[in-house]
């Protein structure tokens, strides 16, 4: 019961912060979640979160939304070192 209304509150909080899915939508994603893990042997939630790792990767890779790439803005140049005259 309280697994049920800690996973109402948390697909409640994830909804609002989701396009497309409304309050009570999320609250009912969230009670379905808690079920479906409860059941889920642990060899099926490893294979779940790498394939939801590799998704992430994959639709990152196609946007273009890398934390690899720098921008111009954030690029720095060492300084030239001044030559002495003697």
């Amino acid at each position: 019961m309280i697994g049920k209304v800690i996973g109402a509150f948390v697909g409640d909080r994830i909804a609002k912060q989701t396009k497309g899915v409304g309050g009570a939508t999320g609250a009912a994603l969230g009670v379905v979640a808690t079920t479906l893990l409860r059941r889920m042997s642990l060899p099926a939630m490893i294979a779940l979160g790498a394939g939801g790792y590799v998704a992430k990767k994959m639709m990152d890779k196609n946007t273009g939304d890398t934390a690899d790439t720098a921008s111009p803005a954030t690029t720095t140049t060492a300084p030239k070192a001044n030559k002495i005259a003697a």
